[in-house]
C-alpha cells in the first residue's frame, strides 16, 4: 500500500470531507480512498476534436436565424490593360 500526504488543503474542502466522512460513517481517510476510487474508475469521455467541443458547448441554444443582406449587383473589374491612358 502506498501513502499519500496532501499538504495545503483548503480549510473549507478539509471541512466538506469531514462531513462527508461522518456522511458515511467512515474516517476521512477512508472517505479519501472512496472519492478517489469512484473519480478514477469512472469512464473517461472522448473529447473529440474542437468542432465537437464547439457544438457540444453550443447545442443548448438552438437554431438561430439571422437576416440575410441583401444582394448588391456583382461589380465590374477594374480595366488593368496598359496602352490606354
Amino acid at each position: 500500500m502506498a501513502i499519500l500526504t496532501i499538504r495545503g488543503l483548503d480549510d473549507d474542502l478539509k471541512s466538506k470531507l469531514r462531513l462527508e466522512a461522518a456522511r458515511c460513517g467512515c474516517s476521512m481517510e477512508e472517505a479519501v480512498r472512496r472519492i478517489l476510487a469512484r473519480a478514477l474508475s469512472a469512464p473517461v469521455a472522448e473529447s473529440g476534436g474542437l468542432g465537437s467541443r464547439a457544438r457540444d458547448y453550443f447545442v443548448d441554444a438552438g437554431p438561430i436565424d439571422l437576416p440575410l443582406p441583401a444582394r448588391s449587383p456583382v461589380r465590374m473589374p477594374p480595366d488593368l490593360s496598359e496602352g490606354e491612358t
